[in-house]
C-alpha cells in the first residue's frame, strides 16, 4: 500500500494522528514479509487477511483457533523501554495452545491498542510478532493498531493476538486416549513466560526490588532481563514429534500452573504424579518465592516452574519421543506418570 495522503487536523487535535498509522504500516511491511508461507496472501493494509490452506492428505480437516495477550508483563516492557520481544510472547501464548490439539498453526493476526501511535515503537512490537510467527511456521496476515487517546496513557499499549491452525480430525490429541502408566514428558520453559506477572510485580514492589537489580543466582543478569525473556515456542518440535510418535495428550502450562493445566490433559479418574526432584526449576522462581514469601504449592499453582509444556505418551514410546525432541532442539525429560487417582495433580 502506498503512503496515504489522507490526513485530518481535526482528528489530530483529538489526539489521533492517522498519518502516524500510515508510517507504522510502512515500517511493519519488512517484518510481515518474513512470515510468508505457502497459502499466505499477505498484503498488509487491506480490510482482511486471506489464507489458502493445503488440505491434501486430510480426510476431515479441523480448524483450531486460539486467542490471548501478553498480560501485565507488558508493564515491564514500558519500564525497560524494550518492545521487540513482547510480540513473541503474544504469538507463543496462542500457538502453544493450539498445538496442544495437534494443530499446525496457519496464520496469526495481532491487535495493538495504544495511547499514541509511535510508528517506530509499533514496528518494534510487530517485529516481535513476526519473529514469533517465523519461529512457529505461521504467517502474519493482518492486524489492527488502534489509537486510544484519553483511554490509556500516551506511552502505553496493550497487545493481543489470534491464531488459526489445522489438523485432521483423526489426529486431534484427546485426553480420552490417556491410560494409567503413561509417561509425562516435560518441555523446559524459558522462564516465567507470560503468566503470573501481577503477582511478580507485587512481589517486586513489596520487596523493594528494582528491575535493574542483579542477583547472583540469575547469572549476572538483571531481574528485568530475566523476566522479559520471551515465552518459548513449542510448535516445531511438537510437530516433529507428532510425525514420529503417537502423542496422546498435551498441556500448555500457563496461568494456573501445574494444578490447573496438567489435569486438563487427563480423563476423569486419572491423575498426574509429578516427580518433584526431576524438575529443572530456573533460579528466577526460587528468587520470587523468597522475595515474596510464597509457599511452594502457590508457586506451582501460579507459574510454570520451568515446565512450559507437558506431553503424554505410552511408556514404550518415551525413549523415541525424547530422542526426536532432542533432535528438534528440546532438552525434554520425563517428569512424571499418569496414575489412577481422584487427586488430579500431585507433587511427590
Amino acid at each position: 500500500m502506498a503512503m496515504n495522503d489522507s490526513k485530518s487536523e481535526f482528528y489530530a487535535s483529538a489526539g489521533v494522528d492517522i498519518t502516524a498509522g500510515y508510517r507504522a504500516v510502512e515500517l511493519m511491511k519488512k517484518h510481515v514479509r518474513r512470515t510468508v508461507i505457502p497459502g499466505a496472501d499477505v498484503d498488509i493494509g487491506g480490510f482482511g487477511g486471506t489464507f489458502v490452506p493445503d488440505l491434501s492428505g486430510m480426510a476431515q480437516p479441523v480448524l483450531v483457533s486460539g486467542t490471548d495477550g501478553v498480560g501485565t508483563k507488558i508493564k515491564l516492557a514500558f519500564e525497560l523501554d524494550k518492545h521487540d520481544t513482547v510480540g513473541i510472547d503474544c504469538v507463543a501464548m496462542c500457538v502453544n495452545d493450539i498445538i496442544c490439539c495437534g494443530a499446525r498453526p496457519l496464520f496469526f493476526l495481532d491487535y495493538i491498542a495504544c495511547g499514541r501511535n509511535d510508528p517506530e515503537k509499533i514496528a518494534a512490537i510487530v517485529g516481535g510478532v513476526a519473529e514469533g510467527c517465523v519461529r512457529s511456521g505461521c504467517a502474519l496476515i493482518g492486524g489492527e493498531t488502534a489509537e486510544h487517546p484519553g483511554l490509556m496513557p500516551e506511552e502505553e499499549y496493550d497487545l493481543a493476538g489470534f491464531a488459526v491452525g489445522i489438523v485432521d480430525r483423526e489426529r486431534v490429541l484427546k485426553p480420552e486416549s490417556v491410560r494409567e502408566g503413561d509417561v509425562i514428558i516435560a518441555l523446559p520453559s524459558s522462564g516465567v513466560h507470560s503468566n503470573g506477572f501481577s503477582l511478580v510485580r507485587k512481589i517486586l514492589a513489596d520487596s523493594h526490588t528494582a528491575l535493574t537489580d542483579v542477583f547472583e543466582e540469575l547469572g549476572g543478569k538483571t531481574v528485568g532481563e530475566v523476566l522479559l525473556t520471551p515465552t518459548r515456542l513449542y510448535v516445531k518440535p511438537v510437530l516433529a514429534l507428532l510425525d514420529r510418535v503417537k502423542v496422546k495428550s498435551a498441556a500448555h502450562i500457563t496461568g494456573g500452573g501445574f494444578y490447573e493445566n496438567i489435569p486438563r490433559a487427563l480423563p476423569e479418574g486419572l491423575g498426574a504424579r509429578i516427580d518433584r526432584q526431576s524438575l529443572r526449576i530456573p533460579p528466577i522462581f526460587p528468587l520470587l518465592a523468597r522475595l515474596g514469601g510464597v509457599p511452594e504449592r502457590e508457586m506451582f499453582n501460579v507459574y510454570n516452574m520451568g515446565v512450559g509444556m507437558t506431553l503424554i505418551v505410552d511408556p514404550q514410546d518415551a525413549g523415541l519421543a525424547l530422542q526426536v525432541l532432542g533432535d528438534a532442539g528440546e532438552d525434554a525429560y520425563v517428569c512424571g506418570r499418569v496414575v489412577r487417582s481422584d487427586t488430579r495433580m500431585e507433587l511427590c
